[in-house]
């Protein structure tokens, strides 16, 4: 009985805008060893990020271009090695009943975190080649074709909706009888202080945190005390899918004397009791009424 040689199989991304000489030369190289060949790719379930720009059916067309013969699946990432070790078994079984399999992947990511029964080899390293780098190299350039300006088009439609975080911030004092605001140097009306939370922030308290640190100075406050949450009729999202979420802070001033700071150009104390009477004065941004609405409410006094 003759016994048919195993199926090769390469696991990997593929995420460059091209296959460089040396992904060439590893599917030549494991291509010499089997009659046929898969291709597994990775599909992250963050879609368009920097690690992982390009969708499952853009890198599969350009394998196909190249490699018109050579099976191409899609395999979702796991949270965790051994459920994802599973699910690529499953998903060659399934597909290929009967057949013996040597897989073919990267001595640091995929030998590492593969756990399944079958067999595997590890591929040489591509010399002088960083697909990091590759993507960082064309990340600013723009060309002047049909086809770019339809790739820009069909990834934004294919990102999901996002929901942009940003941070306010209600320092008081004086028994939180009063409320400090700033002003913006273009504007007029006067805000809480804030801005967008920033990946690097440990949570949204931390943001907070460091919003007040820069924008007021190095003031000493009491930790952040959670107000509420609120959709924010920024006027540059109004049209967009993509929206602002505000989450509202309070904190008391301990010690220091804030100062103008970041992109605020002036600082004032106000009353709490004034709260109102300055947005009927229409001294408050719009975006902000909301949120002061609602520190007036709970911290006005009868006096």
């Amino acid at each position: 009985m003759t016994t048919l040689k195993p199926t090769g199989v390469i696991i990997a991304r593929f995420q460059t805008p091209t296959l460089h000489q040396g992904h060439l030369e590893l599917i030549r190289q494991v291509r010499e060893k089997h009659n046929r060949l898969i291709i597994v790719l990775g599909v992250s379930p963050v879609k368009g990020s920097r690690k992982n720009p390009l969708d499952y059916y853009t890198r599969e067309r350009m394998l196909k271009q190249l490699f018109p013969n050579v099976i191409i699946l899609p395999l979702s990432d796991q949270a965790q090695d051994k459920v994802w070790s599973r699910k690529l078994d499953e998903l060659l079984c399934n597909n290929f009943t009967n057949e013996t399999f040597i897989l073919y992947g990267s001595r640091d990511s995929f030998i590492p975190s593969y756990s399944g029964r079958f067999p595997t080899e590890a591929l040489p390293p591509v010399q002088d080649f960083n697909a990091t780098a590759q993507r960082e190299a064309i990340s600013d350039k723009v060309f002047d074709t049909e086809e770019f300006r339809a790739g820009v088009i069909y990834n934004t439609y294919n990102l999901y909706p996002k929901v942009y975080p940003t941070v306010d911030i209600a320092l008081f004092r004086n028994n939180r009888s009063e409320l400090l605001l700033g002003r913006k140097p273009e504007e007029q009306a006067w805000r809480l202080p804030g801005g967008f939370s920033d990946p690097t922030d440990a949570s949204f308290e931390a943001a907070a945190a460091r919003e007040l640190q820069e924008e007021c100075g190095a003031v000493e406050a009491t930790p952040m005390q959670y107000e509420c949450s609120l959709l924010v009729d920024d006027w540059r999202y109004r049209s967009e899918t993509d929206k602002i979420i505000t989450t509202l802070f309070s904190t008391d001033l301990i010690y220091g004397e804030p100062v103008a700071d970041d992109d605020l150009a002036a600082m004032r104390w106000i009353k709490v009791n004034e709260i109102k009477q300055l947005i009927t004065k229409g001294e408050i941004v719009y975006t902000h009424i909301p949120l002061l609405e609602k520190l007036a409410d709970k911290y006005s006094t009868n006096d």
